[in-house]
This record gives structure tokens, sequence and C-alpha cells, in this order.
């Protein structure tokens, strides 16, 4: 579990994704790898995110994950799809432990002193901070983290290549989670390559903030 961690936390920026068929996330695919971002956290927002998974699964050069996973149903069919780790908006008790009884990395949605107490409870050091551009962002992280020093936070929802170095500047942000290089209508348009080139610039600027910071 901790091995997915790193991975993610190697390339800095995992790409968020809701498709609308597996056609469109295997031609994603195909763009994130050539830009040198072979990351896709594909969301349960729409029908196609089990099937997507279980597409993408097979090809073996991805690090995949499952997001916006709410029900203990949805842990199981991102498990039997193929899903590397799982990510939740909040925190639940039964999510977290029906992924981690799957042996897979969990990262809950956590933004409150309450909220990563209660990840804590469950064994959890690693949580997903969303959404973070209405939660207080970098400040909140900061505060946040004076109480729970052991604690490592992905923040997600109003990240953005702008502000990237405001997040992965801190040591304990592995990585972020984005859609700015996978946004619907980019997908949609079949820009792939606009998402290659996003994707490529994402991976050097978090390259280059990492540079900075060692």
């Amino acid at each position: 579990m901790s091995t997915i961690l790193e991975r993610l936390s190697a390339v800095g920026v995992v790409p968020v994704i809701a498709v609308d068929d597996v056609e469109q996330a295997q031609r994603l695919a195909d763009a994130l790898v050539a830009g040198g971002l072979p990351v896709a956290e594909i969301t349960f927002r729409t029908a196609a995110g089990a099937a997507a998974i279980e597409a993408l699964a097979k090809r073996g050069d991805l690090i995949l994950g499952a997001g916006t996973v709410t029900t203990v149903e949805q842990v199981d069919a991102a498990v039997k799809a193929g899903a590397q780790y799982i990510v939740s908006p909040g925190t639940s008790k039964a999510v977290v432990e029906a992924a981690q009884k799957a042996g897979l990395m969990m990262l809950p949605g956590a933004v409150t002193a309450t909220e990563i107490q209660a990840a804590l409870e469950l064994g959890i050091t690693t949580v997903k901070f969303f959404p973070a551009g209405t939660s207080g962002g970098v400040d909140a992280i900061k505060a946040l983290h004076a109480p729970f020093a052991n604690v490592q936070f992905v923040p997600t929802g109003g990240v953005s290549l702008d502000n990237l170095a405001d997040f992965l500047s801190l040591p304990y942000i592995p990585a972020v989670g984005g859609s700015w290089m996978v946004k619907p209508e980019l997908l949609r348009a079949g820009e792939w390559a606009k998402v290659t080139e996003l994707a490529h610039e994402a991976v050097a600027k978090a390259a280059e903030i990492r540079a900075a910071k060692a």
C-alpha cells in the first residue's frame, strides 16, 4: 500500500477523471502516458466508471485509482474492476474498512480535525483534503498539520497549475489531485494532444517544485 503512495508522490499530480465511456478512457490513458503522467483516478461520478477502470487495468502502464467512492458496493466494484487504490470524498468507517479488507490503499476525505481523528482511528495517516479550494486551501492544511504532525494531505478541488507550488512545496503533501488537464470538454472534443501537453506541463512543474524544495 505504501508503494502506491510512493509512486503517486514521485509523480506529484493525480488526474481526477470522469469519463463517458470506455473508448474515451482508453484514448485519455494514451494521452496521459504520452505526457509522462501514467496516473488515472477514475471517478464513480459517471456510469462508465467501473467499466473504464476494468479496461484500463488490463493495460498495466497506469497507477489506477477509483475515485468518488462513497459506498461499500462501490468499493467492491472498484476492487473487482482492478483499481489499485480507493479515494472517497469523505470519511466513512464502512468504506474505509471495506478497502482495507481488500488490501488497497484508502484515501478518505477529511477537512476538519474531527474527520482527521476519525481517519486516524481507522489507521489512516494520509487523507484527501477535499474540496481544498473552498476549505481553506494551504492555510487550512498548515493549521491542521500542527496538531496532526504525522498526517499527510492530498489536496483536491481548486488545485491548478497556478497554485501547484503552494501545495507541493509543503513536505506533508505527497501529491495533489487535479482535473485541469482532463477537463470534460477536452475529453468530449477529443483534444488528446492538448491533454498530453497539459499532462507534460503538470509533470514538469511538479518536478521543478520538488527540485527547488530539495
